[in-house]
Order: C-alpha cells, then sequence, then structure tokens
C-alpha cells in the first residue's frame, strides 16, 4: 500500500459515513452505506455488522469488499479493498464499537434501530486515492507538545497527590479538556470509585461506578480506550441526587450515594484505562459538550500519559527502600475555626458496610471507611496524631488485600473526603508514606455492630 491507513484514521471518525461495495455470488453488486468503519491496526479495520441484509449475504459468500471513506475537513475521499476474516461478537473491539454506534445511533435519530451485531474484522489489502480537488488539510493540533509538557508535569509529582493534580492540570491546560476524571478501580475489581474531577459544580469525590456500565466502565472492564462522538442516552450516567442520611435506628435506609460529577448531556466521551503490565489500576475519563471533540490523537496522547500515571501509581504503593524519611515539623493545622467548640464531633461507623457519618453526614464507606475509624480509635484511645502506612497495612482491623492494596488511592480520597465536607478532621501529610490526623474538636465514637 502506497498510503498507510495510519495517515486516514479521521476519515473512520464516522463523521460522515462511508459506502460498502459487495458482490453477490452471480455477480450481482450491490452498494449501501456503511455506519462505521473502526481503526483496528496499520493493516485491519472493522466494519459494523447490524443487520442480516443483501450485503451480510454477500460478504459471507465473497468475502472482498470496496469500501469508500471520506475525510471530514478535507473532503478527500479514498477508497479501500478489503478481505473479510472474522465476527467478534464480544470482546474489547465489540465493546468499543458497540459504544460509539450507540452514539451514532442517538446522534442520526436510529437509537431504537442502531443495534451492533458483531465487529466484522477486515484485513486491508489496498488503499487508493480518488482522483479529485480537496480542500487543504487544516493545521494539526500539536498533540506531541501538549503531551510532553503534560508528561514533564507528570515526571515532577513526588506522590499520588500531586500526581492527580497535575493530570488534571496537564489535560486543561496542554491539551485544553475541561471536563475530566480519574477513577480507581476498587481492590476487588468490581467497582470504581472517583479520585479526583475537574470543571464540574461538584467533585463527586468517591462516587462509585459498577465495572461494565457505561464508558467508564467498559473501558475498565476490557482494558481499552472507547471514544464516543455525539450525545446517547445508553452511555450517559444518572447523576445521583444525595437524600440526607438518616439514623439506622429510625428505620430508614441509609443513603451512602455520592454524586458522579459529570455534564448533564455530553456530546463526546472519552474513557481510557491506566493499565500496567496488563492490569487495570483505573481510567482517565473526559467529555466535552461539542460533538466529535477527541479524536484517535487525543485517544493515542492519553493512552501514554495513562500508561506513565500507571507507572507513577506502582511506585508511590509500593512501601519506600530507604529509611522513613523523619516527620515534618508540624504547621499549624488546616482544620476550620469554626470546630472549636465544646461540643464534641459524633463519629458512627457501621460494621456492615465500613461506611462513616459525621453527626448524621456520610462521609465514606468500604476500605476507607475502615482506615478512617482506625485512625480516630487510636486518637481517642491512645491520643496519637502521627501515623505512616507501613502500620496500616499490617493493621489487622482494615483487612487489606495481600496485594494491591491501593492504600495510597485510599488515603488519597479519605484526605480529599474530609476536605471536601470542611470537617473538623484532617489528614496532613508529613512525609513520605507519613501524615497526621488534625483533630479540631473531641470526638464521640459509636460503633454500630453489623447485623
Amino acid at each position: 500500500m502506497t498510503i498507510r491507513l495510519e495517515t486516514l484514521r479521521e476519515c473512520l471518525e464516522g463523521a460522515v459515513p462511508g459506502v460498502i461495495a459487495t458482490c453477490a455470488p452471480d455477480g450481482m453488486p450491490n452498494v449501501t452505506s456503511l455506519s462505521q468503519v473502526q481503526y483496528v491496526d496499520g493493516e485491519h479495520v472493522a466494519l459494523s455488522y447490524q443487520f442480516f441484509n443483501k450485503t451480510r449475504r454477500n460478504i459471507l459468500a465473497n468475502p472482498t469488499v470496496r469500501v469508500s471513506v471520506i475525510h471530514p475537513r478535507t473532503a478527500a475521499q479514498y477508497r479501500l479493498t478489503l478481505r473479510y476474516l472474522r465476527t467478534e461478537t464480544e470482546g474489547p473491539l465489540f465493546e468499543a464499537m458497540k459504544a460509539k454506534l450507540a452514539g451514532i445511533a442517538s446522534h442520526e435519530g436510529m437509537a431504537g434501530i442502531f443495534r451492533l451485531l458483531g465487529a466484522d474484522v477486515h484485513r486491508v489489502l489496498a488503499i487508493e486515492a480518488v482522483p479529485g480537488a480537496p480542500l487543504p488539510p487544516p493545521l494539526p493540533m500539536a498533540r506531541l507538545t501538549a503531551l510532553r509538557t503534560a508528561s514533564a508535569r507528570l515526571a515532577a509529582a513526588p506522590d499520588l497527590e500531586t500526581l492527580l493534580t497535575a493530570t488534571l492540570d496537564g489535560l486543561e491546560e496542554a491539551f485544553e479538556i475541561r471536563h475530566t476524571m480519574v477513577l480507581m478501580l476498587d481492590n476487588a475489581g468490581a467497582r470504581l470509585y472517583t479520585l479526583a474531577s475537574r470543571g464540574y459544580e461538584t467533585s463527586g469525590v468517591g462516587s462509585e461506578i459498577p465495572l461494565g456500565q457505561g464508558v467508564i466502565g467498559v473501558c475498565a472492564s476490557m482494558g481499552v480506550p472507547v471514544r464516543i462522538g455525539h450525545a446517547t442516552s445508553e452511555y450517559a450516567y444518572g447523576r445521583t441526587v444525595r437524600r440526607g442520611a438518616e439514623d439506622v435506628g429510625m428505620g430508614a435506609m441509609l443513603d451512602t450515594q455520592i454524586p458522579l460529577p459529570g455534564l448533564p448531556m455530553p456530546a463526546s466521551q472519552m474513557a481510557v484505562p491506566i493499565q500496567v503490565r496488563g492490569r487495570v489500576l483505573g481510567v482517565i475519563h473526559v467529555e466535552s459538550p461539542q460533538d466529535l471533540r477527541f479524536s484517535y490523537d487525543d485517544e493515542d496522547a492519553l493512552m501514554v500519559l495513562a500508561a506513565q500515571i500507571g507507572l507513577a501509581m506502582l511506585d508511590f504503593e509500593a512501601p519506600p527502600e530507604t529509611p522513613e524519611e523523619p516527620a515534618a515539623e508540624l504547621r499549624p493545622s488546616g482544620v476550620p475555626a469554626e470546630c472549636g467548640g465544646d461540643r464534641p464531633l459524633q463519629v458512627r461507623h457501621f460494621a456492615e458496610d465500613d461506611s462513616i457519618f459525621l453527626d448524621g453526614d456520610y462521609l465514606i464507606k468500604g476500605v476507607a471507611g475502615s482506615i478512617f475509624w482506625a485512625l480516630v480509635k487510636d486518637h481517642v484511645t491512645q491520643q496519637r496524631t502521627t501515623f505512616n502506612n507501613k502500620e496500616l497495612r499490617l493493621d489487622p482491623r482494615i483487612r487489606l488485600p495481600d496485594l494491591s492494596d491501593n492504600l495510597e488511592a485510599r488515603l488519597v480520597l479519605l484526605g480529599r473526603r474530609l476536605a471536601e465536607r470542611n470537617a473538623c478532621v484532617r489528614m496532613e501529610k508529613t512525609g513520605r508514606g507519613r501524615f497526621r490526623l488534625a483533630v479540631g474538636r473531641a470526638l464521640e465514637l459509636v460503633d454500630v455492630p453489623a447485623s
């Protein structure tokens, strides 16, 4: 091929539908529009299989097909000669195409009709440019420059808290992406929880998404980037409205839902996995009110950033090989001034799910909840204020797994939730793997046993 498939990826975004020509066994040709052409690699594309129609029968009978695609900005047209290899009905490629097709269907008013039955993988045999007078190409966006700028921020981060801020700063300033989230996969590998966000009215730190649900959940479960260029209700997340938590003794259900941040109806979404050595640690999710905001080049750049973030996260999780740093000189506490007073702060712990409530307001649950309960118990019973990660890893009350405990991420989540709630308890870093608990009021601990 004299034209490389990689240079045509913008033609495969779906902004202009492709056209496919097939041939029946008796030689009768058939030409129809094509919903989706998905770039797979430098030698393969996948076509959306939605209906068992004339095109489908022809492909199975005669696997050589022609596909015409058009560049959405220059109107340059190309013909691809393909040979059908196989159909995938599950897995990463299928799920990524299914999500993108949902956006195309919603955009075209065909949400109830366009349903992906399979991803037809084809080998690209030849590419030819159709003669014509295309428009001059637009100036390319400097993705490499943006990537270099954002990557330099990440490389300078000394800890996970700084790394998260550097990630959001880099996406906003270098890539001009205004709405972003970083989520981590929990220890059980069943849910993702929000560690940081940017561009929303509320941060949503601690909000959760089940594995496999929506763009984020599919990205994490399959370990592949998922990108949608048009709004779709099928992949939109419901924004949970948090009701006030009520005392279990009053017979009401506890509300431990934290609202998920996000645009009410994003026009473009993209999620890329934070993945190291085949293991998914989390997801970077970006969205925009603009159609077709994120391209293949954005996807490539964010995949590189995500890999760098994943390696840094593993480094931060590993116990330091050097002796522990001495505790830094304690500075004045960041606990709000209004926390003073004679009335104690009630900390209520529910053993059922390790959920924590401060004066009746929900704070956190799960592993982060069990960490907080251990900290405040030691503070009340032993008057302790300084702690380190090593002892927490060995503390049987927290029940961390032997591998991949994500302790650093849980501490960041807990610290951000306390700061966001303007709580009278704060966590203040005093060195690598060390922190202190700053408490502005006396604590009243209430432990509710599991039923």
